[in-house]
């Protein structure tokens, strides 16, 4: 199976191409977020330096958020119409378990996190266990404060992966010693291990459905909301 793997949620842009476990090419680059501008780019050159044409692509696997509204907007189009395009399959995967994939130590809770500002975040609670990752509560935009209430009964070691700077503090007054901090390139998303996990997971069924995974309203919407109180309040991306 050739694949497409494609990660712009933030900062960090990773693509690679892979034939069944086998990384052909990827490339990663973190000092700008004009995904616009390289994505298509990188993908047309990364497929050719494969020795690969479009058309011999069998499955594009795409995280499609939370994170940045305009990475995750940009990969998730380019994912679709390239899929929809090429007619083939289409997998999506949580920006957040894309991140924790990078840890591999086994007996530890893995807590990846996007900073959203305002000691906001997006976050999630992962398990690596016999090899699979395995979500133990569930991906979500939240405060700092209400996230570390929800991890009280944590009694085995943590890591936190990805923005942790900001939030750092609040965890070790919490977790103390048991509380391990990933260093910055554990931190960089990686497109290849998107890829190898998104090959063991059933294509969505529909193409047209799939949407980004923003986890809280834009900011459009959520004034649009504050003027028209009654009505809609569906997430504007399900309404198209």
């Amino acid at each position: 199976m050739k694949i497409l793997a494609i990660d712009t949620s933030n900062r960090p842009l990773s693509v690679a191409v892979l034939d069944n476990d086998h990384l052909l090419a990827e490339t990663t680059l973190t000092t700008h977020r004009k995904h616009a501008e390289f994505l298509m780019p990188v993908i047309e050159d990364l497929i050719q330096k494969s020795d690969l044409l479009p058309n011999d692509l069998n499955r594009i696997v795409v995280a499609s958020g939370p994170g940045s509204y305009t990475g995750i907007r940009m990969a998730t189009t380019a994912a679709k119409t390239l899929a929809s395009t090429l007619d083939i399959e289409l997998v999506t995967v949580s920006s957040l378990l894309t991140l924790a994939l990078n840890i591999s130590e086994p007996g530890v809770l893995i807590n990846p996190i996007f900073d959203a500002r305002n000691q906001n975040m997006f976050t999630g609670l992962y398990r690596l266990k016999n090899g699979t990752m395995t979500s133990i509560i569930s991906d979500q935009h939240t405060n700092i404060n209400d996230w570390l209430a929800k991890l009280t009964d944590v009694n085995q070691p943590i890591m936190i992966v990805g923005d942790t700077a900001p939030f750092s503090e609040a965890f070790l007054k919490q977790f103390g010693d048991s509380l391990r901090v990933a260093d910055e390139l554990t931190a960089v998303p990686n497109a290849a291990r998107l890829g190898l996990y998104g090959s063991q997971l059933s294509p969505v069924k529909d193409i047209d459905a799939v949407v980004p995974r923003y986890l809280r309203l834009t900011k459009a919407e959520a004034d649009w909301q504050k003027l028209h109180p009654n009505e809609d309040t569906r997430n504007y991306v399900e309404k198209i």
